[in-house]
């Protein structure tokens, strides 16, 4: 199932690819913003570059969830996980 609960073809598939990839990085790059960091100070804090920051921050890769998770923690914050009303 999608996103939207859809029958999953390749098409389907590319779609929710993509929209995970946006939202992921629309949070990673408010949380930045709202830490007052810029993508150098970041990368510098993950052990990264500026450009690895940025291809993340405009949806052209989507980090493993270890990376998501030590982006997390540079940036002082926390991830939690809450079950979906049923």
């Amino acid at each position: 199932m999608g996103l939207a609960g859809g029958i999953r073809t390749p098409e389907r598939a590319k779609f929710d690819e993509n929209a995970y990839a946006y939202y992921t990085s629309v949070i990673l790059q408010d949380a930045r913003k709202n830490s007052r960091l810029t993508q150098v100070e970041l990368a510098k804090r993950l052990g990264t570059t500026k450009s690895y920051i940025s291809r993340i921050e405009h949806g052209g890769i989507v980090p493993s969830v270890a990376t998501f998770y030590r982006i997390i923690n540079a940036l002082g914050l926390t991830v939690e996980l809450t079950p979906s009303p049923k």
